[in-house]
């Protein structure tokens, strides 16, 4: 009992100075879970709210920013590629291992109907789940949320590449890199390129990217220095051409938008952390700008994205302030929250077809339970699978960082 008293309280003497970042994803996860809840209990509400506002982009912009900010200090601070991509792994795939489980049960009980795709092209989306990259195959989400993994997946792809070629600390620059790209391929960029043309297709450039991918990991893990350099160079191209032409939602201009705002929030790190200028880190002002102007017409976009970024300063101006407890334990669960609320919201769908045949309290009263049923599941699912993963995983990661 000593020896579990002892790992659980662990995490919480090294937690403080990142609880500012664990508030963001606690109001994160509402805003997304709100925007989903819409359709389902309130679609009344969902038009007015989402033409003034989009929660969900809100939500996940600020998950972005928080990614952004910390991962590659995570990195940087290991100065190890394989104790990086194992902490990652056992951060991500054990619990997106229980949301797959978790569909298929649905599925099974006749909750959730997976897109046609899975019977037509079960081995391509099979394996472009496997690598969290089916949002840039062009393929449907298993769980809809899931798509933002892919733009996770290609951020630590990318960090990857730069760590190994000695430029991973130009994160003003890459940030704005991206930004230009999304603003000259706004409009212009096309959707599907290499994915479209039926299953062989798919299948076809789901098996080169991943034989391209895994061969540049294995080449950057074990290589020699020409060798690792020659990796990083196929997993950066690959990437940035899935990026460029290949995404499904939400679209080529705010994919790239998407990167951009992950490595402004690395930027804003290290300004942070003294290791660049403010002024230098300034110049990532123009990825809020440039999503809004982009999204010309999009209010609800517009607003969503301002909103992000003033919360995410916000949060930096009070990163030393003690953060509420329930907004720090929210987003300790908030992966839980994120990756399981839809099911839950799909099976209130199936037994409720027509929502506005229900008077509005009993939704309301749906909704509140709902949400403390996610809380619940999502505490029981960070206790059994997500702690336990990341503990074991920080274990091995410590191993293979430590000098022989």
């Amino acid at each position: 009992m000593r020896r579990v008293l002892i790992t659980q309280e662990v995490p919480q003497r090294t937690r403080p100075r990142l609880a500012w970042l664990d508030a963001l994803r606690g109001i994160a996860a509402l805003a997304v879970v709100f925007e989903h809840a819409l359709k389902p209990l309130l679609p009344e509400a969902r038009t007015p709210v989402k033409a003034v506002f989009e929660p969900g982009w809100f939500g996940v912009m600020v998950f972005f920013l928080v990614s952004g900010y910390i991962v590659p200090a995570s990195l940087e601070r290991r100065g190890s590629l394989r104790a990086f991509w194992i902490s990652r792994l056992f951060r991500l795939y054990p619990l997106f291992g229980v949301g797959v489980a978790a569909t298929v049960l649905l599925a099974t009980l006749g909750w959730d109907h997976p897109h046609i795709w899975w019977s037509a092209r079960p081995v391509a989306l099979a394996l472009g789940h496997l690598t969290m990259l089916q949002n840039l195959l062009h393929m449907p989400n298993l769980i809809n949320v899931m798509w933002t993994l892919s733009y996770e997946m290609a951020f630590y792809l990318l960090l990857t590449a730069m760590f190994t070629l000695g430029v991973s600390r130009r994160s003003t620059t890459t940030a704005l890199a991206f930004v230009a790209a999304a603003a000259l391929g706004a409009g212009t960029l096309p959707v599907a390129l290499l994915s479209a043309g039926g299953p062989g297709r798919m299948l076809t450039v789901t098996l080169v990217v991943t034989a391209l991918v895994a061969a540049g990991m294995a080449a950057v893990l074990k290589g020699s220095d020409t060798v690792r350099r020659a990796g990083a160079i196929i997993i950066g191209i690959t990437v940035v051409l899935l990026l460029a032409v290949n995404q499904s939602y939400p679209g080529p201009w705010q994919g790239l938008l998407i990167l951009a705002t992950m490595f402004a929030g690395t930027a804003l790190y290290r300004a942070e952390q003294q290791e660049i200028s403010w002024k230098q880190a300034s110049w990532v002002a123009l990825v809020p700008l440039a999503g809004i102007a982009l999204a010309r017409g999009g209010l609800g976009f517009q607003t969503a994205t301002a909103a992000a970024w003033i919360t995410f300063a916000a949060g930096m101006a009070l990163r030393h302030q003690s953060m509420p407890r329930i907004l720090r334990r929210l987003g300790l669960v908030s992966y839980s929250v994120y990756l399981l609320h839809l099911l839950l919201l799909e099976t209130v769908a199936a037994f409720c077809p027509q929502p506005l045949a229900v008077p509005l309290g009993l939704r309301l009263t749906a909704l509140t339970c709902v949400v403390g049923l996610l809380l619940g599941l999502s505490a029981l699912t960070w206790r059994f699978v997500e702690a336990p993963a990341q503990r074991l995983g920080k274990r091995l990661a410590s191993e293979e960082a430590s000098p022989t």
